[in-house]
């Protein structure tokens, strides 16, 4: 048999980051040395040291390493170090380029409780024990890059700053196919989520949304929720969601908020694809939705776990190894059940033991499968 080979350009970051992303390629070259594939990996700076270093969140050489890629590693970037550059400056603006170039429109962020960690939630057991959901968030448009946009000094001398909340039919189409798709796959259920009461771009959603779903998904279950009133189910009975479809600001908002009902926000991982329906995603980004954790940068006590399920997520998305993504998401589980968890879970593990652990696991669970 042929071996396969894939390209994957490895961005680990600003502070925690680098941290964590060196526990996610152990586990990826793991995955390597036990199956007929090679893994090519890249590695370039993006977001903040990419400013020291070259006075910019992103080279164009790197943006051209992102479009020849199978996938990218991304890890998490920004500080308060470069706060003070100016807006159009920010280390994020990395992962925004990366997005927008590259055409992906569906950040998928899934928000699962696995059962070693039911007491890990703030939540009670009954409410969230069994907790499997979706959030599709589109990424690409909304209040994050409508125009008009600015900060403008006026008449008086005070300052206005503004953005512009805006979506086209194209544009909620595209992500509304994704999270149809993927309810197909799951519990046939979408829930749609805008403020369609107090937004003409939530009312939009809306009708576009409803339209789709009888046109095209008539099969899945849809409904409709304010993002305030989806903020409140999420904590009171977060288990009647299945697939949760949004757009950019509410997604952000709201993925976040998903991310403590697991019991730490070190443990979701994440996906951004540029297609509605496709065999394999390439190229797309995986990242955990935590951000760059200055406070504890450099500490090595920072939860690898969400780095570590984005390559997994990478695996079954863009590589076609559903087999392997599916060991390495149960490494962490045995992982955490054998007691390896960093202090965000309440343990007293370092980075590197945790990622010792999953590894550990992983290769029980390799070799027993040979």
């Amino acid at each position: 048999m042929s071996q396969s080979s894939f390209r994957i350009l490895v961005l680990p970051g600003d502070g925690v980051g680098p941290e964590v992303m060196e526990q996610a390629v152990r586990i990826l070259k793991h995955v390597e040395a036990q199956s007929d594939t090679h893994f090519d990996l890249e590695y370039a700076l993006a977001g903040g040291c990419a400013i020291d270093a070259h006075g910019t969140p992103l080279l164009d050489e790197t943006m051209e390493r992102a479009r020849a890629s199978h996938a990218v590693l991304f890890g998490s970037v920004g500080g308060p170090k470069w706060e003070g550059l100016g807006f159009n400056l920010r280390p994020e603006i990395a992962i925004l380029r990366l997005r927008k170039e590259l055409n992906l429109f569906a950040n998928l962020r899934p928000a699962t409780l696995f059962t070693p960690l039911i007491d890990a939630s703030t939540l009670k057991p009954e409410v969230i024990g069994g907790l499997d959901l979706m959030i599709v968030r589109e990424c690409a448009g909304g209040l994050y890059f409508g125009e008009p946009r600015g900060i403008e000094t006026l008449r008086n001398g005070d300052k206005r700053g503004f953005n512009t909340e805006t979506y086209s039919t194209q544009e909620i189409e595209r992500v509304g196919r994704v999270a149809f798709q993927l309810a197909s796959d799951r519990r046939n259920q979408v829930c749609s989520v805008e403020k369609a009461n107090v937004t003409e771009s939530g009312l939009v959603w809306r009708e576009v949304m409803s339209a789709l779903h009888a046109r095209e998904f008539p099969d899945v279950t849809l409904r409709h929720m304010y993002a305030d009133n989806c903020a409140m189910q999420l904590v009171r009975a977060p288990r009647q969601f299945d697939v949760i479809v949004t757009g950019n600001m509410f997604g952000d908002i709201l993925s976040d908020l998903a991310s403590m009902l697991t019991g730490s926000l070190g443990m979701l991982p994440s996906a951004t694809i540029g297609a509605t329906k496709a065999e394999l995603f390439n190229p797309a980004i995986y990242e955990p939705i935590h951000g760059s954790a200055p406070d504890i940068a450099g500490k090595g006590i920072a939860n690898p776990m969400a780095q570590i399920l984005s390559v997994a997520m990478m695996l079954r998305l863009s590589l076609g190894m559903p087999k392997q993504a599916a060991q390495v998401e149960q490494a962490c589980i045995d992982a955490l059940a054998a007691g390896a968890r960093t202090p965000d879970l309440g343990g007293d593990f370092c980075t590197e033991q945790v990622g010792n652990a999953i590894l550990a696991q992983l290769e029980r669970l390799t070799s027993s499968a040979v």
